[in-house]
């Protein structure tokens, strides 16, 4: 089953996002907190696509769209922007002189993949994607 949502590429609509993530993520009966988790990668994936991939442009737009089988809850977000580049991507090497330089930002990437069972990027049919799964338990297990 898939169902989907059309945001502007502002900040503004991301608690739009997030309810979104949170109405489906409760119909499969996932633990409070691991539904806290997924919200917090799809905010962080949402945020660098309006802050990289949009350079701040709000007149974009970004799909969101959440699959749900019986083994995953998967979340693609769908762009026009500049494709993330693995590549380049280097995570910060030390969060605490992060903090103490009060330093933000660089994390995101970092985060999602602790949060999330997979991270993925892609390029498919002239949209960029990133794809985000959490695995569901099936008989107690995932």
């Amino acid at each position: 089953m898939q169902h989907s949502l059309r945001v502007p590429s502002d900040k503004r609509y991301l608690a739009d996002v997030r309810r979104f993530i949170e109405a489906h993520a409760t119909m499969t009966h996932f633990p409070e907190f691991v539904i806290e988790h997924i919200k917090l990668a799809v905010d962080e994936a949402c945020t660098n696509i309006i802050e990289h991939a949009y350079q701040r442009n709000n007149t974009e737009a970004i799909e969101v769209v959440v699959a749900v089988d019986e083994a995953t809850f998967r979340i693609i977000l769908r762009h026009r922007g500049i494709p993330f580049a693995r590549d380049h991507y280097h995570r910060p090497q030390d969060l605490r002189a992060s903090i103490n330089a009060r330093k933000g930002g660089g994390w995101g990437v970092f985060l999602m993949n602790r949060l999330m069972d997979e991270v993925d990027y892609r390029v498919l049919d002239g949209y960029n994607e990133v794809c985000l799964v959490k695995k569901r338990m099936i008989n107690g297990k995932r």
